[in-house]
Parts: C-alpha cells; sequence; structure tokens
C-alpha cells in the first residue's frame, strides 16, 4: 500500500506577479504533521515541436533553432517551443510556435507526450509533438525575439548530447 505522501496548503500568498511569472510561497503541512513554506512559481505551460523534414531521397533532418538565452548567459540549440497563450489549445500552440520561429508549417502531427521539467518549484508543463510533411515559409518572430533556424541531421543531434 502507498503512503500518503500530500501535503496541504495552510496559508501563504503571492510573492510577486510580473508579465510571464507570477511566484507564491504557501505554507504547508507535511505528511508528517510538521508545517514548512514551499516556494514556486506558476507557469501557463509550453510546448516543443520536433520538425521533422523530409528530403526527396528520404534524407531525415531535424529543424532546429539557435537562441541567446538570457537566464543563463548562452546561445543554445532547441526545438521550436513557446508558451500556450490563454485559452489556446496545446496543438494550436505548437503549430503557432513552428510557423512564427522557422516559417514551417506541417500536414501531419504527432503528439509525443508531457514533460514536467522543474516540478519542485513549478506548475510548468510541455507538451511535445512532432510535425511531419513541413511546407517552408515566411517566419513571424515576436517582437524581441531572435533566433537562427537550421536542420541537423538525427546521428549530428544524438552526437550533440553525448
Amino acid at each position: 500500500m502507498a503512503s500518503d505522501l500530500r501535503e496541504t496548503r495552510v496559508g501563504g500568498g503571492e510573492l510577486f506577479k510580473g508579465d510571464f511569472l507570477h511566484a507564491f510561497r504557501d505554507d504547508v503541512r507535511l505528511p508528517d504533521g510538521q508545517v514548512t513554506q514551499r516556494e514556486y512559481v506558476v507557469h501557463p505551460g509550453a510546448v516543443m515541436v520536433v520538425p521533422l523534414l523530409q528530403a526527396a531521397n528520404g534524407e531525415l533532418r531535424l529543424v532546429m533553432e539557435r537562441q541567446y538565452r538570457y537566464p543563463v548567459r548562452r546561445t543554445i540549440i532547441e526545438f521550436p517551443a513557446g508558451k500556450l497563450d490563454v485559452g489556446e489549445s496545446p496543438l494550436a500552440c505548437a503549430q503557432r510556435e513552428l510557423r512564427e520561429e522557422t516559417g514551417y508549417t506541417a500536414r501531419e502531427w504527432a503528439r509525443a507526450g508531457v514533460l514536467h521539467p522543474v516540478v519542485s518549484y513549478s506548475t510548468e508543463f510541455i507538451e511535445i509533438w512532432f510535425a511531419r510533411e513541413l511546407r517552408a515559409g515566411e517566419r513571424r518572430l515576436d517582437a524581441g525575439e531572435f533566433l537562427d533556424v537550421f536542420t541537423a541531421s538525427p546521428e549530428q543531434l544524438h552526437a550533440w548530447c553525448r
């Protein structure tokens, strides 16, 4: 039989509300009855798209991005991604982000699953989508968004992960 590991909120409140992030510090009762504090960020959720570009010869390429990420002060290689707008479905967000950031649209979409990247201090979830049968178009980057789009082979991606 599994233990009851739940923590119950008994107080606390808002620490910060910005344009994007909303932070809280709550008093919680632990399973053993003690009370402690938990700080966390409420996040609207996000998507990440794995765009699969297939050449006429059958060669598979992944559409990727290079983007400077200020919090870590580095240029990062990543897949197209972005946060959900209020009331937006994850699929609609994935389609929008792929088009805005890369210019590509896709005729075939498949949901791969959901990832909770930082459950210890955030409500963020990231839905992962595969996009196939890509068609090139014009990018529509958000104001203040700067990134380079490129393609890589699955073998290159695997080598970068070592």
